[in-house]
């Protein structure tokens, strides 16, 4: 991975730098938010440690431009000296992907990098298609042939899926665990969101693009 640390204190932008180094990953530095917000613009990385607490430009402003400014999804990884709820909520706000209190061990520095990295398919554009059909990750919004597809949260989530994975096809457990994790609803959840999807993804054409692959789960027909 290529790591951006956007940190002011040199000493934990020395550590952290040697951490990853060893791990055989590249690291680049700033120490103040203008200066590293321009280098996350310039050459995105795979992921940008972010403190809070930065000078001039502080970690949430340089989170909700890079949210608006990139062209593609950086996961951001942010550090903070403060554990109040607050704090984290509003960095979650301005669009960060998690969240890391100082002080921290950093092996799990190094494996939440890793796993932001896998998570959000570091590198990929905001835009994603499968055949017809248009996904654009930072708007959260999504076009077939052209035409804007009206989707509540959870049936765009279940596209966002499905395209992610394809040409995978992707099992009803794998659907469920990652719409709901471990606080699945006591009934069958995800009957009626397929259905709701299916009514704005397909009934408006003439073929569908959303497969039941029976025994298995479901997967997006590029060629419909």
């Amino acid at each position: 991975m290529r790591i951006l640390v956007i940190e002011d204190s040199h000493g934990l932008r020395a550590s952290i730098g040697a951490l990853l180094e060893a791990h055989g990953h590249r690291a680049d530095f700033a120490a103040d938010g203008r200066g590293g917000l321009e280098l996350a613009l310039a050459d995105p990385p795979d992921v940008l440690v972010l403190d809070l607490g930065l000078p001039g430009l502080d970690g949430l402003r340089v989170c909700a431009a890079l949210r608006e400014r990139a062209d593609r999804h950086v996961p951001v990884l942010m550090l903070t000296a403060r554990d109040a709820l607050d704090d984290r909520l509003r960095g979650f706000e301005a669009g960060a992907d998690d969240y890391l209190v100082k002080p921290f061990a950093g092996e799990e520095l190094l494996a939440r990098c890793l796993a932001l990295s896998r998570r959000h398919r570091a590198g990929e554009p905001h835009l994603l298609r499968v055949g017809p059909l248009a996904i654009d990750r930072r708007s959260a919004t999504a076009h077939r042939d052209g035409r804007p597809l009206e989707l509540q949260q959870t049936p765009y989530r279940i596209l966002l899926a499905l395209a992610e994975a394809w040409p995978r096809t992707l099992t009803r457990s794998e659907l469920v665990q990652r719409l709901w994790g471990d606080e699945v609803p006591p009934s069958d959840p995800l009957r009626s969101h397929l259905y709701l999807l299916r009514q704005a993804l397909d009934r408006p054409f003439d073929t569908p693009m959303l497969k039941t692959v029976h025994g298995v789960g479901f997967k997006l027909d590029a060629d419909a």
